[in-house]
């Protein structure tokens, strides 16, 4: 199986070992032993085995991972219960106390709590920079520096981070590399072939497709998810399997839904950049974003996620007229994630702000955040333009 439509549909079928087409729901929480002793101390000490215990693995968790591992042309992956679940395992099984993270300024907002409330009560310490400035990120590295964290295009500012170069930086010196590909999606990035060691998603977006469920991914080499997997296995995170089978139904259409999502939202990003209410539309696929040729160099589509600054006065003046501009919306639903079937818009100021100290200096008051679905584009550019008229 060459490509990728063929991937999503058949990898992983050797997991379902009944005469169902699609693999069953196996919802149990722990299976009959093997009576050979040595066969059960095997089953309970391999990384995912999936006849063990629900927390050791499952399945349908085996077949969506090797679905996903096939996707980004890893050596293996993992699925855990959450996108944040995915983070916080690979993070924390990839440094010790005494090691230095190097990470961006913009990330998404729990990654940002990993990196400045949990880890260093644990004595990880954090330099965080500027994720377009790629002589900041290797400036950054110190002796002590283990990981570098990356997550490009980035929540909720899309800004692009030069993978290739960072990752070949971070060979030289041996230094793991890590990236959150949510935004992009395995369809129109691949890290991987950039050179980074791990790839992260969380799967509630794209991968899943439709909102009904959540669940993270870790994508990487055999010896890292199997560290990885032992991490997991302290901390719980396990995927349930209901959702493994909502996921792995979502995967099936991934590549369709993507292409329509690819170029719906170019439509939209070039509707909205000429709209007299909108101070700025960023969206990498646009020649006027400032990284369009780093983004058109490392990715091959850009993704649903397009964010637009509305012209404001003063910051108080921004977020009247966003509550104003998301409360005339009628098909765009104000609702946080990103990645489904349905449009969805946010302010992040406000959304961020509740608990994320230091969000709105990073984060324009004015800013809005689209995640463009599957509807019809010319009914989704009416209600945009409908919405902006009232905050003339």
């Amino acid at each position: 199986m060459s490509k990728i439509e063929t991937k999503l549909i058949h990898s992983g079928r050797e997991y379902n070992e009944t005469k169902a087409v699609i693999t069953p729901i196996y919802q149990t929480s722990t299976y009959l032993a093997d009576p050979n002793p040595e066969e059960y101390i095997k089953s309970a000490s391999t990384a995912n085995y999936p006849y063990f215990y629900h927390r050791h693995g499952n399945p349908s968790n085996s077949q969506v991972s090797a679905t996903l591992a096939a996707l980004e042309q890893t050596e293996d992956a993992m699925v855990l219960a959450t996108g944040m679940a995915a983070i916080s395992t690979a993070v924390i099984a990839a440094v010790k106390s005494g090691d230095h993270i190097v990470a961006q300024t913009s990330h998404y907002s729990g990654t940002s709590l990993l990196f400045e409330s949990l880890l260093p009560k644990y004595g990880v310490e954090i330099t965080r920079v500027e994720q377009h400035k790629t002589q900041e990120i290797i400036d950054a590295i110190r002796p002590d520096t283990s990981l570098i964290y990356l997550e490009t295009p980035s929540n909720p500012n899309l800004a692009i981070t030069d993978l290739q170069r960072v990752a070949q930086v971070a060979k030289e010196k041996k230094i793991t590399t890590m990236v959150d590909n949510t935004f992009a999606s395995p369809i129109n990035q691949k890290p991987k072939c950039l050179g980074i060691d791990i790839i992260l998603h969380s799967a509630s977006k794209y991968l899943g497709g439709h909102s009904d469920l959540t669940a993270g991914v870790i994508c990487g080499p055999e010896s890292f998810i199997n560290k990885a997997w032992k991490t997991r296995l302290i901390l719980g995170g396990n995927l349930a399997p209901m959702d493994s089978f909502l996921l792995a139904r979502g995967l099936k259409t991934l590549k369709l839904r993507m292409e329509q999502i690819n170029a719906t939202t170019l439509s939209i990003a070039k509707f909205l950049e000429n709209q007299e209410q909108i101070e700025d539309t960023l969206y990498p696929g646009l020649p006027s974003h400032p990284q369009h040729e780093l983004a058109s160099q490392q990715m091959t589509g850009f993704g649903g996620v397009v964010s637009i600054i509305l012209k404001s006065k003063t910051s108080k003046d921004a977020l009247i007229k966003a509550q104003q501009f998301l409360s005339s919306l009628k098909i765009f639903t104000n609702a946080a994630s990103i990645g489904g079937v349905e449009s969805l818009v946010v302010h992040p100021a406000s959304m961020f702000g509740s608990h994320q100290e230091n969000a709105t200096s990073s984060v324009p008051a004015g800013l809005v955040r689209l995640s463009i679905g599957l509807e019809h584009p010319d009914d989704l550019m009416e209600d945009l333009k409908n919405a902006l008229e009232t905050i003339k």
